[in-house]
């Protein structure tokens, strides 16, 4: 087998850097499975003779798991000079290979096991990884090891297959090569010819299927006839041991067909022994590793059910076990035969004959306690029985024993209820049935009475039985429910990540047989324990949470991938990859059963989702926090020309004033001049660092560093730094002496009341009155500047904070106007918060209020009491 010219010249390009759009487009890499009946075809001799000419061609290609005993010696030397990807025990080095990849890799025997304490169970889940890495495989595969064929390869060899790899593995490469020889040609016969024969042909079988399916695939797009790819394939399994052979069959023949297929099994509500239900589980799992959906059904009866799912699928094949049958003998295969009209309907025969599901007499193994109920029910039945014979005809007495059973089924199960009708049956007949105290019989037609006795006592047990397991199936899916819809309610009121992860911790914590972890990414290419458990974490369990984030599939406990740690790892990922990790550790360090992990993956859904909204809120408040500082800045470029001349101007005539009048300045005038320069210089300087502390604002340099602060603390402040200012006027204070806290940038917020302070105060004539008033209503807190100046009319209200309408005013009505409104509320739109323009005092003037949004309040900190603030 040699390559093709145009994939010599793809890999060479690959090694070189400069490969063609369909390598550089993809991050997948390619994989060429040589698949053989048996050991000995020739796979990897042709393997081999591929990579030797491939490496002539200078393909950057490298040797990750391959056996050169027995090849040709010419062979052998060119592949001895191949750089390998094995380390010091000759077995393949995964993480050398993923820093170093190379163009191509070849891995002999895809099916193998690696040894304990690798990262990965099987050979072939670390080709997954290299492909996924962008690396091209070409691997060796014999037949037999294909899990959908694995019980017929048993059946044909007699030997165990303990190494598989599931069939989607096949499905997805992107050549399947046959490796063919004759039997008799074969060098080494591992098995006869008769079974080489057959095994041959399953692998054609193979590779027609796949041709047939690439036929399919191509017609399609092509828009010619091709057969339909329609309906779908329903295998229904029971607790038994032909469930595993019929999820092979299914997947073979939706393989064949071109079927999505499901496994269905139906709980009648008889409980299993835990064999059945092992062997139950060990199908579902077969069925998720061969490409399967799995459904679970509740129904009492088996037939009908599984036909309204398969009109609810709308489902055009439905295979199912021979043996499979109902309580009165009827089998369920005849029913859906005689009832499945217009449906196609497979009956697997079983290979042997496989055991009778084992129905358990509860869920759990019935103890002394209930088979000691059940003789403390007859006795207090008979005794009942006793007391009311004379009143009641022979026949209605057995009613009394009947509820005794009834009780029994329906407190302890189906053991204990069948030997408490086998009690009742001896007591009604030694007490009751002539001659009494003896077990003898003397009319006939009480033998009659007494067998009907007993068959209604046992079925009634029965079905009280069923009805008991399927109330307790009936209530832990609502307690599932009832857990899934309170994560979801709490969730939805989860606002930012920190909240959503501590609901997370919160659910988890009623599962006391758990210890939970969620990891987040550190900001440096690490991860970081959030929230839950933060110790137990060695650098194994954090080596496997690495590869979980890096892969998003699931590992660690319980799992193929280094499954050697404490905690099961799943990812809670997005649409842009993975958004934290759930880790899950069970206090008895033992894997956690299906179901359990089945639970727990439906609980990451919504947290994924609550994640993912988390995160966009999150970006979406940082976009609108850019939008709002380079709205602040345009603001303050505006106004630069206006607001730094008026200071500038008064300075600079007064400086002239004192240069070029010297001597003929009275000293009452010369220091007025100076009190005017230097106030002008103290506003230029509170102008200039407000314009400097916002301009850091919109290139990040200064960050919204919040902190709890009193409001009364800002009005204090704000008020001390304006004193001069303010002296003119009648200062009022409206401060209640309880007031919230506020979670903000004191200094900007302080700023922004600064500046509507001394906006007011140059608006309002001397002598007038300002007001300043602090209120909260719980969900807000205002923050209002009144005066009696000339005030803001309604058709100006709307326009007053547009970011250019302060320059374009002018001076109009005072010496200056400060930042502008705009720049205001600029500072309050980055905390969430708006300005709002009402009525002044007595209807003169205007009041300008800035409103900021209360936070839940620290605990124990809600309310505070404050001294309330006098003017200066």
């Amino acid at each position: 087998m040699t390559p093709t010219t145009n994939e010599a010249g793809d890999l060479a390009a690959r090694a070189a850097g400069t490969a063609p759009e369909p390598f550089r487009s993809s991050r997948r890499g390619r994989l060429r499975v040589y698949l053989g009946a048996a050991p000995g075809v020739g796979k990897a001799f042709a393997m081999l003779q591929s990579a030797a000419e491939l490496q002539r061609q200078g393909v950057d290609l490298r040797v990750g798991s391959l056996d050169c005993a027995g090849r040709p010696e010419p062979l052998q030397a060119r592949l001895a000079a191949l750089p390998g990807g094995r380390d010091a025990a000759g077995e393949l080095d995964l993480d050398a290979l993923l820093a170093r990849p190379p163009a191509l890799l070849l891995i002999d025997r895809l099916a193998g096991a690696n040894p304990p304490g690798s990262r990965h169970a099987q050979r072939w889940q670390d080709v997954q990884e290299l492909l996924a890495a962008g690396i091209d495989v070409h691997t060796t595969l014999d037949v037999l090891h294909l899990e959908s064929l694995k019980n017929r390869v048993e059946a044909l060899t007699g030997q165990p297959v303990a190494e598989t790899v599931p069939d989607w593995l096949l499905e997805e490469a992107h050549e399947v090569l046959l490796i063919d020889c004759l039997p008799a040609e074969l060098p080494d016969h591992v098995f006869d010819l008769t079974t080489l024969a057959a095994l041959r042909a399953l692998a054609l079988q193979v590779v027609a299927g796949r041709a047939d399916s690439e036929v399919q695939r191509r017609y399609r797009p092509s828009g010619r006839t091709a057969p339909a790819v329609l309906g779908r394939l329903l295998v229904a399994v029971d607790g038994d041991e032909q469930a595993e052979q019929l999820v092979r069959h299914a997947s073979r023949v939706a393989r064949r067909r071109q079927l999505p297929w499901s496994l269905v099994h139906v709980d009648d509500g008889r409980a299993r022994s835990a064999e059945s239900r092992r062997l139950l589980q060990a199908a579902r799992q077969l069925a998720e590793r061969l490409g399967g959906e799995v459904v679970g059904l509740l129904g009492e009866e088996v037939a009908g059910t599984l036909l309204r799912h398969v009109r609810e699928r709308r489902a055009s094949v439905l295979l199912v076990g021979r043996r499979r049958r109902g309580w009165f003998g009827r089998g369920v295969v005849e029913r859906l035969l005689r009832q499945g009209r217009g449906l196609e309907i497979d009956v697997l025969a079983a290979e042997e004959a496989p055991a009778a599901p084992a129905f358990a007499t509860h869920e759990h193994a019935a103890g002394p306690f209930d088979y000691g109920l059940a003789l403390l029910a007859t006795l207090l039945a008979s005794l009942a029985a006793w007391g009311i014979s004379r009143l009641l005809a022979l026949p209605n007495i057995s009613l009394v024993f009947l509820v005794a059973v009834l009780l029994v089924a329906v407190r302890s199960g189906l053991g204990p209820a069948l030997c408490c009708a086998l009690l009742s049956f001896v007591a009604y007949d030694l007490l009751f049935v002539s001659p009494t105290f003896s077990l003898t019989v003397q009319h006939h037609a009480d033998v009659l009475t007494l067998l009907f006795f007993l068959f209604m006592a046992m079925l009634t047990g029965n079905l009280a039985t069923r009805q008991r397991r399927q109330m307790q199936v009936l209530r832990e899916t609502q307690a599932e429910t009832a857990a899934l819809l309170e994560l979801t309610r709490k969730l939805s009121a989860a606002t930012d990540r920190r909240a959503v992860l501590a609901v997370a911790v919160e659910q988890f914590a009623a599962w006391p047989d758990l210890d939970v972890c969620l990891l987040g990414s550190d900001g440096a290419g690490g991860l970081r324990v959030e929230a839950g458990v933060a110790g137990g974490l060695g650098e194994a369990e954090r080596a496997a949470a690495e590869w979980v984030w890096q892969h998003e599939l699931p590992a660690g406990l319980g799992t193929d991938t280094l499954p050697g740690g404490r905690w099961w790892w799943w990812p809670l990922s997005g649409e842009e990859g993975p958004l934290a990790l759930l880790g899950i550790a069970p206090r008895d360090r033992r894997p956690l059963p299906a179901s359990r992990r089945g639970l727990l993956v439906a609980h990451c859904q919504p947290l994924a989702q609550a994640l993912a909204r988390a995160q966009l809120a999150e970006e979406l408040q940082a976009a609108r926090l850019r939008g709002e500082t380079e709205q602040l800045r345009s603001a303050l470029l505006a106004s630069v020309s206006h607001d730094l001349r008026t200071p500038l101007t008064v300075m600079h005539g007064a400086i002239d004033s004192l240069l070029t009048l010297d001597g003929q300045i009275g000293a009452a005038d010369r220091r007025e001049l100076l009190e005017s320069t230097r106030d002008e210089a103290a506003r230029l300087d509170r102008y200039i660092q407000n314009l400097l502390d916002m301009t850091r604002l919109g290139h990040g340099g200064l960050k919204l560093e919040r902190d709890w602060v009193a409001p009364a603390d800002i009005v204090a402040s704000s008020l001390q730094r304006l004193r001069p200012l303010l002296a003119p006027f009648v200062l009022e204070t409206r401060i209640p002496e309880e007031l919230p806290l506020l979670h903000v940038h004191a200094a900007l917020i302080e700023q922004a009341l600064v500046n509507v302070l001394e906006n007011a105060a140059r608006f309002s004539p001397p002598g007038g009155r300002l007001r300043v008033a602090v209120e909260s209503d719980g969900a807000e807190l205002r923050l209002s500047v009144s005066d009696q100046g000339p005030g803001i009319p309604p058709a100006e209200r709307e326009k007053i904070f547009d970011m250019f309408y302060t320059a374009a005013r002018g001076d109009r009505g005072g010496p200056g106007t400060g930042l502008g409104l705009a720049i205001c509320q600029g500072i309050l739109g980055a905390h969430g918060g708006r300005v709002t323009v009402g009525e002044g005092l007595g209807g003169q003037g205007a009041t300008l209020s800035l409103h900021l949004p209360l936070p839940l309040q620290p605990p124990g900190d809600a309310e505070h009491e404050y001294e309330p603030v006098t003017a200066p």
